[in-house]
């Protein structure tokens, strides 16, 4: 298939860099010490839903100015209808406008509300829903947060104990949620909770709500992994009175909005060019005189590595592409986007895996430099991930095979990837 931009693809390319290189705040600039998040979108150096809420004013000023500059342009949601503050662009005008905000290392902006929950509110939601949510979503106002995952109920999401029971007007949850991407900077959750305790099979007894976070009765803690950063957190319900009003879709068939909030999931280019951008810094690493020290005995077959890593990551591209093709021609993403997530999660592994053997005993490193050759860190939104110092590359590949170890099991784990490729897309028995 050929992927090469129409005229009219090229120009809206062409206005997306001139747009960043004009509104990007340049006090808004990468923290070189920060971890990078476990979100496909997120730029390192970056974390926009903690960025707008900092005690540091450059920081917090950068998000807001940037989140209003994309808000403008309808630009948070692109793919909305513009009644709801989006900017109606096609499947392929949102492709552009990702992947170069990628390639330019400036943050995406309510990324979970944006291209979770507000394509599912357009589907499934009432029009007092969307008047009241979309358009603070949009203005990148409102942070919202997936409440799905529990403890003992990650991968068999069908299993869910989280429990919500009607009280006239309300119903009255109590229950956990674990794992929850970024939910401590949140302003509001969507959940999975079972308001049919007998129901059988189990996904016809469960219920979408809409939960308020400063709610009475609603507790988050974060949690922090094995690299000291938190990027998600657990929530505790007790006796949170939720609105029936803020019920998405009908009660006890709460499975099927959820299924087409995780197709919405599954279908970025993010990680693509994350990936990409970490192989372009290794390999310039590698070629400079500091990096030369790091000469291999098995340089040859080093080298293939790092060519099989380069044509495994145009493959992921490929995939995002043939993803969006879909979309453009107004199919749904099917077992495509489990491909495309089961190959990315396991190109995250060999990637984080190549970078961290070239540089032998110092690739276990994990204090992060903060000099760069020649002074100051570049100024963003051209500058480069590939700050050094105390580490090769800054530890950059010593904290993605930390980031990695989770990439099989994030958002669907690789044996239910395969599970729906094999019955879906080979049509293959259960």
């Amino acid at each position: 298939m050929n992927w090469d931009d129409t005229p009219e693809e090229a120009a809206f390319r062409e206005e997306v860099r001139a747009f960043v290189q004009e509104n990007f705040p340049p006090s808004y600039r990468p923290d070189p010490e920060g971890e990078q998040s476990l979100e496909p979108e997120d730029v390192r150096g970056y974390n926009w839903a903690e960025d707008r809420a900092s005690d540091d004013p450059d920081r917090r000023d950068g998000a807001r100015a940037w989140a209003r500059a994309l808000a403008g342009r309808g630009w948070i949601t692109p793919h909305w209808p513009a009644e709801y503050g989006g900017a109606g662009l096609s499947a392929k005008e949102e492709f552009i406008l990702q992947e170069e905000l990628m390639r330019a290392r400036v943050p995406t902006v309510n990324g979970i509300g944006a291209f979770l929950l507000g394509p599912t509110l357009l589907v499934h939601g009432t029009e007092e829903q969307k008047a009241r949510h979309l358009p603070g979503i949009a203005r990148g106002e409102t942070t919202w947060a997936q409440g799905f995952s529990e403890p003992g109920s990650g991968s068999d999401l069908a299993s869910i104990r989280t429990r919500a029971v009607r009280d006239g007007d309300d119903y009255v949850v109590d229950g956990q949620k674990v794992w929850t991407s970024l939910g401590q900077y949140a302003d509001w959750l969507f959940v999975l909770v079972r308001t049919d305790p007998g129901a059988e099979p189990k996904h016809r007894g469960i219920t979408f709500l809409l939960v308020d976070t400063a709610a009475p009765g609603v507790t988050v803690r974060p949690i922090t992994d094995l690299r000291g950063a938190a990027p998600f957190c657990e929530i505790f319900f007790e006796g949170v009175r939720v609105p029936v009003a803020d019920r998405v879709g009908e009660e006890n068939r709460g499975w099927y909005v959820a299924m087409s909030a995780l197709g919405f999931e599954r279908a970025g280019i993010g990680a693509t060019i994350k990936y990409e951008q970490a192989l372009h810094d290794l390999v310039g690493y590698l070629r400079s005189a500091e990096g030369r020290g790091f000469a291999r005995a098995d340089r040859d077959a080093y080298r293939k590595e790092i060519a099989r890593r380069h044509t495994e990551i145009r493959v992921l591209y490929n995939l995002a592409r043939y993803t969006v093709s879909k979309q453009a021609a107004g199919e749904e993403p099917g077992f495509e986007a489990s491909v495309n997530q089961l190959f990315g999660a396991e190109l995250h592994q060999r990637l984080a895996r190549t970078g961290a053997r070239a540089f032998g005993r110092a690739g276990a490193l994990w204090d992060r430099g903060n000099v760069v050759p020649g002074g100051d860190p570049p100024d963003p939104p051209n500058g480069s991930a590939a700050y050094q110092g105390g580490s090769p590359l800054n530890a950059a590949f010593t904290h993605m095979r930390r980031d990695s170890i989770a990439a099989t099991f994030l958002g669907g784990t690789s044996e239910i990837q395969r599970n729906v490729i094999a019955t879906r897309g080979l049509n293959l028995p259960r």
